[in-house]
């Protein structure tokens, strides 16, 4: 989906549309979620401090996240899909990998449901879809970013070796920015460059995903589409109006996260085991701090006390804290967690 958060808030407030949106945060404090792409021409995006997306563009007008909505449209959005394949995977709410191979319709080009699901999220949301269309995941995703918003974009086969070889590092899905620049520093600045690396000079370099690199330079995927991906994690944060200043502030906001996260980890069929405190500072300076549990987790009050021995008690000595998190990983499910009945004979 295009700029999908501020899509539909611009939607459902037709008097923001047009107009420089973001949603999440405010002028002073705060994280943009997602930003219009009009906000999008002044440099303003995902991830950003909200202080400096309202200095690179002072008309941003800030909207609270509405994810009850988000979630609502999105199921349309799958809806739509479930029309043509029962293998989507989602990757969130505003995005999915599609296998129609063998397609409900018996349509023989994808192509040509590519263009059908668009035109129905348009009549049915009023809001644009950008499509990427290719014989793997890798290049189906980098093909979504290229004509947004509102694209379609399709790499046959035959045009994989040649478009991934003037493709820059920077736009390989799977590299990020720090790799992209040591990439640039190694002479490796397009996928031509990286095609010309052997397999055991990158995983040299770059470890387990140096042989990752390897394939997707030259169009090799063979990750299938999982309907179902297993979940591995659930957390809850949350960036305050005013930094906590004292250990005291900071352990009432992370009893009311750790709230929230149990609560959504308690519907789920798995445990976990593994418990994280994430804390960012006024610097925007970020520590994380984890404890495995000998046993599932199971209750509240264990999660509490176990977040409580992550707060560090000089935690705001030096900095004030702008954000707290609390999650729970190391996920099994029941099956795996219940303990054997041993039988003996007498």
């Amino acid at each position: 989906m295009d700029a999908f958060f501020a899509s539909v808030e611009q939607h459902d407030n037709p008097e923001l549309k047009g107009k420089p949106v973001a949603v999440g945060g405010s002028k002073e404090r705060g994280v943009v979620a997602a930003a219009s792409y009009e906000a999008r021409k002044f440099g303003v995006k995902s991830a950003m401090p909200s202080s400096i997306a309202a200095r690179q563009c002072p008309d941003l007008i800030f909207v609270k996240p509405r994810f009850s909505r988000y979630k609502e449209v999105s199921e349309q959005i799958r809806e739509v899909f479930h029309e043509y394949t029962d293998l989507v995977e989602p990757l969130s709410l505003d995005e999915a990998y599609l296998d129609v191979t063998q397609n409900k319709l018996g349509i023989e080009y994808a192509t040509q449901i590519g263009r059908e699901i668009k035109r129905k999220i348009k009549e049915r949301t009023a809001l644009t879809a950008s499509a990427g269309i290719s014989y793997n995941k890798f290049l189906a995703k980098i093909a979504s970013d290229m004509d947004k918003p509102d694209g379609f974009y399709v790499i046959l086969p035959e045009q994989a070796e040649a478009f991934l070889s003037k493709l820059p590092i920077s736009k390989f899905f799977g590299i990020g920015k720090a790799t992209a620049e040591k990439m640039k520093k190694a002479g490796i600045f397009t996928g031509a460059d990286l095609r010309k690396k052997s397999l055991s000079d990158l995983q040299l370099r770059y470890g387990k995903t140096g042989e990752y690199y390897y394939h997707i330079c030259r169009g090799e995927d063979s990750r299938p589409v999982i309907p179902d991906r297993e979940r591995k994690s659930i957390s809850a944060e949350n960036t305050f109006e005013l930094d906590l200043t004292s250990y005291e502030e900071v352990v009432k906001e992370a009893m009311n996260i750790a709230d929230i996260t149990f609560k959504r980890y308690d519907k789920l069929e798995k445990s976990g085991r593994t418990i994280t405190l994430k804390v960012k500072f006024d610097d925007f300076k970020s520590i994380t701090r984890s404890h495995t549990l000998e046993q599932p987790l199971q209750s509240l009050e264990t999660l509490r006390s176990e977040v409580m021995r992550l707060i560090d008690p000089n935690i705001t000595e030096t900095n004030g804290v702008r954000l707290l998190g609390v999650g729970i990983s190391n996920f099994k499910s029941p099956s795996e967690d219940s303990p054997i009945q041993l039988t003996l004979s007498f």
